[in-house]
């Protein structure tokens, strides 16, 4: 089946006559003929049939000419937004474990940008993912963290997969809790302190090692457990279950509301947020300038 053979189906079937479609498809009506012939033949159905008045649809004939339809207006469609004018080039991607703050730089670079055309990628993913994006050059930069317990495996990952890290900040572990959470007009609470409450984590796919996982004290005992695959769900289980996620304390209002807060966590424990970026390719503009927002979002939220 081609697309050139749906053009045929469509203008035969407009005009009711092969030789007026011939016509007016500038081939000779031979020529049409086997090809609908060989369209019938492929895809086992009879799509016109004849009379003495010229041809007309069959039943099958007619639910595929409106697939045929659809098909020929996408194509056309693809055309005239591609073919008249190169297609927006990539201008940046990025990889992130689910950050608020990762999302506000993103904006800003944006924002920043102001061309009338442009392509932006922003994906929050697990964390192996976040490392193949890079090392296929999916993404030109990712953002995930480092702490005692991860860091020897993720490093060596990192190294084999020859990529480079290098920190952003060191942040405190806090939990994330719903503003009702009983916990909420605490200083700081303490691990036993979260038992009582379901614990939120994000899914980390085939790859489920405690290593790959974004929250700190994975491997404490909770008897309440969910686990989610995107921000949005786990806030609004923070809020309907009186959940808690453990993480780095930097939330954005902008994008999260004032219904979520952060309390700092008793821990030994500290998160190395950072990047990584291909070893061999030296970092583009672009990337260098979503650093810049990003180092400078994070130091006004920091200071």
């Amino acid at each position: 089946m081609t697309l050139n053979q749906l053009k045929y189906i469509i203008e035969t079937a407009e005009t009711g006559s092969v030789t007026s479609a011939a016509q007016r498809l500038f081939i000779a009506q031979p020529s049409l003929s086997k090809a609908i012939a060989e369209l019938e033949k492929e895809m086992g159905i009879t799509i016109f049939a004849r009379s003495n008045r010229g041809v007309y649809l069959t039943e099958d004939g007619t639910k595929f000419l409106s697939y045929a339809r659809q098909i020929v207006e996408q194509a056309e469609l693809l055309e005239s937004e591609y073919k008249s004018a190169p297609p927006p080039k990539r201008a940046f991607a990025v990889s992130s474990q689910h950050y608020a703050f990762v999302v506000n730089a993103f904006v800003n670079l944006v924002r920043e940008y102001g061309r009338d055309k442009y392509e932006f990628t922003l994906r929050e993913l697990k964390t192996a993912e976040i490392i193949e994006d890079v090392r296929t050059h999916r993404s030109d930069i990712g953002i995930l963290y480092l702490c005692d317990f991860n860091r020897e495996v993720i490093t060596h990952i990192i190294q084999n997969e020859e990529l480079y890290y290098e920190k952003l900040f060191t942040a405190k572990p806090h939990v994330f809790v719903s503003r009702n959470n009983p916990l909420a007009g605490r200083r700081r609470v303490s691990l036993d302190d979260l038992k009582d409450f379901p614990r939120l984590t994000y899914d980390q796919g085939v790859k489920n090692s405690f290593y790959f996982a974004e929250e700190l004290h994975i491997t404490e005992y909770s008897p309440k457990n969910i686990i989610v695959s995107d921000r949005a769900t786990l806030f609004n289980l923070l809020i309907g279950l009186d959940g808690y996620t453990i993480s780095s304390g930097v939330l954005s209002s902008d994008l999260n509301g004032e219904n979520i807060i952060s309390i700092p966590l008793e821990s030994n424990e500290k998160m190395d947020i950072g990047y990584i970026i291909c070893s061999d390719r030296p970092m583009n503009r672009m990337t260098e300038r979503y650093l810049e927002h990003l180092r400078s979002y994070i130091a006004d939220y920091t200071s």
